[in-house]
């Protein structure tokens, strides 16, 4: 312990003597391998200490300094008996031999994550390892006026904030719009009734600092931050080239991870896969074409193929679910089943051809119309797409509850992932 009562740290004036220059040299040189430390084992690619040593391609020495610091920090937890199996042949542990395992810290710090959607809005806590510590319920009136529904969502954070007594990263917020690159500006939340171009980052930002919360305050498009959660915790792990295609309440969206970052392209507004046209002569869209993905895949599209009228008690997304959960054999049904995997599948080989990704990750109802007949979308996309017909491209279902809350808590962990020493000193 310091003289306050904290434990040492890598560098700090009250650390103990060192016996040896070249050992705080060790320690000063480990500071830079903090924040790639840190990510490996919020990502779970770093069980234990010996795989982190092999990783980060350091001294066991210095890999246990980095991760004393990180401890130290209140981040992670280092198993304080070696276990065994601490590494294999290949990943620079010793065969057999133990180590001692890592986890993220369950009672560190947390960031806010919010999440705003045609039918609803939710705050959550999430640690790290994308955790989530806790929800408060979710609402189902969104108000026209943006700054009226981010004002709430934030004191419903803050609420949590309170109760929990947790240390806040920062915050982070999805919303379900194109968001422009670099003002933050929401360019199109149709589905809101938001206007066009609305400052969302900085109505966020200000109603996160009045309800005296710390850290930076961030904001970006609710499928984006949806695949970058799965990238890192889910279905999307270990992809190279990650295409996340899904359709929540409203719309559809995409996102592209290439080598563990989101592609968002020159100013924030790649991947609108929802205006592919898929149907010439479909419905009209709201962005003035005609039978694009966003109004030929999403729930209100199943709901109204299927010949039923949705109703105000539940969200389009819950009422199409339940339809395809509990009916899925009713003709219509099956018949808007059909007709919406076709129409899904022939976006996805449009991507395929120009994207050639690894792996491809459905959400929302697409996750459902998947699970209801993968070979007649798999045979689709195959069938339209020059690769598919070379092997085909993985297609899974996203595995997290929440993503886009996940996602949005990722925004505001990433400086500490940057940075752990200076985003928290």
């Amino acid at each position: 312990m310091n003289g306050n009562g904290a434990p040492p740290r890598m560098g700090d004036a009250t650390t103990p003597s060192v016996s040896s220059t070249g050992t705080r040299t060790k320690l000063e040189r480990g500071r830079g391998a903090l924040g790639p430390a840190l990510e490996l084992v919020h990502t779970g690619r770093a069980p234990t200490r010996a795989v982190l040593t092999a990783e980060l391609g350091v001294t066991r020495a210095t890999a246990g300094a980095v991760a004393a610091e990180l401890e130290a920090l209140g981040l992670i937890r280092v198993d304080s008996r070696p276990g065994a199996s601490g590494g294999t042949a290949g990943t620079g542990g010793a065969q057999g031999r133990p180590s001692h395992r890592l986890s993220v810290a369950e009672d560190g710090p947390v960031a806010l994550a919010a999440q705003v959607h045609s039918d609803g809005f939710r705050a959550a806590l999430v640690g790290l390892g994308g955790r989530i510590v806790a929800t408060a319920p979710g609402k189902v009136t969104v108000s026209a006026d943006p700054a009226q529904v981010l004002g709430a969502v934030v004191r419903a954070g803050a609420e949590l904030l309170a109760e929990s007594g947790r240390r806040c990263v920062g915050a982070g917020l999805a919303v379900p719009s194109a968001v422009a690159e670099p003002d933050g500006t929401a360019l199109n939340p149709l589905h809101l009734a938001w206007p066009a171009g609305s400052p969302v980052r900085d109505i966020f930002a200000q109603c996160v600092k009045a309800a005296g919360i710390d850290g930076p305050a961030l904001t970006g498009n609710d499928v984006n931050l949806a695949a970058l959660a799965e990238h890192r915790h889910g279905a999307g792990r270990s992809a190279q080239h990650l295409l996340c295609v899904a359709t929540g309440h409203r719309g559809v969206g995409g996102a592209l991870v290439l080598d563990g970052r989101l592609h968002s392209g020159s100013s924030g507004l790649a991947l609108e896969v929802g205006h592919l046209t898929v149907n010439p002569e479909g419905r009209a869209c709201h962005c003035g074409g005609r039978g694009c993905l966003d109004v030929e895949a999403d729930p209100l599209a199943f709901l109204t193929a299927a010949g039923r009228s949705p109703g105000p008690e539940v969200s389009l997304l819950q009422q199409a679910r339940d339809l395809l959960r509990e009916e899925p054999e009713e003709p219509a049904v099956r018949a808007a089943t059909e007709e919406l995997i076709d129409r899904l599948g022939l976006g996805l080989a449009g991507l395929v051809n120009i994207l050639n990704p690894d792996r491809i990750i459905l959400g929302g109802l697409h996750r459902e119309l998947l699970h209801a007949d993968p070979e007649r979308l798999r045979a689709v996309v195959a069938d339209r797409s020059l690769w598919g017909r070379s092997g085909g491209v993985p297609i899974l279902p996203c595995t997290l509850d929440h993503n886009s809350l996940v996602g949005a808590a990722e925004l505001a962990w990433q400086p500490v992932l940057d940075d752990p020493l200076g985003a928290l000193a």
